[in-house]
């Protein structure tokens, strides 16, 4: 499957690169006929710092920034965001006037929650959530409701790769959209058009990964 894979450049720094597979792939939600291969910008350290740059561009000068909570594998980017932001002075209501990164634990059904030593991380916080990819919906949704439940203030929403413009009223800051990929289709599985044609899946997909069928 890598030998299929094209890159697609950031506009923004053209070593910001997005490497894209076309086929028929499964995710747990829905069937896609892209698999966003985002290996190399999760965690290689140019590519990682590269787009943590790009996506601190909207919250550098309007933005209180204390806690990036990461989704999908994203600690390095949001390690490295974290630092533009405090480079580019983002103001902090934390007493060291530092930002929190943090990823919450998946518990039983996908829930996603915070243990007991990392809810002050949350807690009355601003949070920037960052996410790989932001498809269906599904799991911006779940996170999003984390962090009210603990009591966060959702104020940036960031992303590698979107299809969603907007949530809950707050625009998705991302690198890369459907625009990058116009022909990027995602389907509820039971309409999958490519299954209707007979076309195998190629991979099981999911935020770590793929494994080929």
């Amino acid at each position: 499957m890598e030998k299929r894979a094209v890159k697609i450049h950031s506009k923004v720094n053209n070593n910001v690169i997005l490497r894209v597979i076309k086929g028929h792939f499964a995710t747990t939600h829905s069937h896609i006929n892209y698999f966003m291969d985002m290996t190399g910008l999760k965690s290689r350290l140019s590519e990682a710092k590269g787009a943590a740059h790009v996506l601190a561009r909207k919250y550098e000068t309007t933005t209180v920034v204390d806690t990036i909570v990461c989704i999908d594998g994203c600690e390095v980017v949001g390690a490295y965001l974290a630092d533009a932001l405090t480079q580019a002075g983002v103001m902090s209501l934390n007493q060291h006037q530092t930002i929190y990164v943090s990823t919450p634990e998946y518990h039983t059904g996908g829930q996603l929650i915070f243990r007991d030593n990392t809810q002050m991380m949350i807690r009355g916080k601003n949070v920037i959530l960052l996410m790989a990819n932001v498809t269906t919906g599904k799991t911006l949704d779940r996170a999003l409701e984390c962090i009210e439940y603990y009591g966060g203030k959702t104020v940036g929403i960031a992303a590698i790769f979107s299809v969603i413009n907007v949530a809950r009223g707050i625009e998705i800051n991302c690198i890369f959209s459907e625009k990058d990929v116009p022909d990027y289709m995602t389907y509820e599985p039971e309409r999958c058009p490519l299954c209707q044609e007979n076309v195998k899946i190629d991979a099981m997909v999911n935020s770590y990964g793929y494994s080929k069928i």
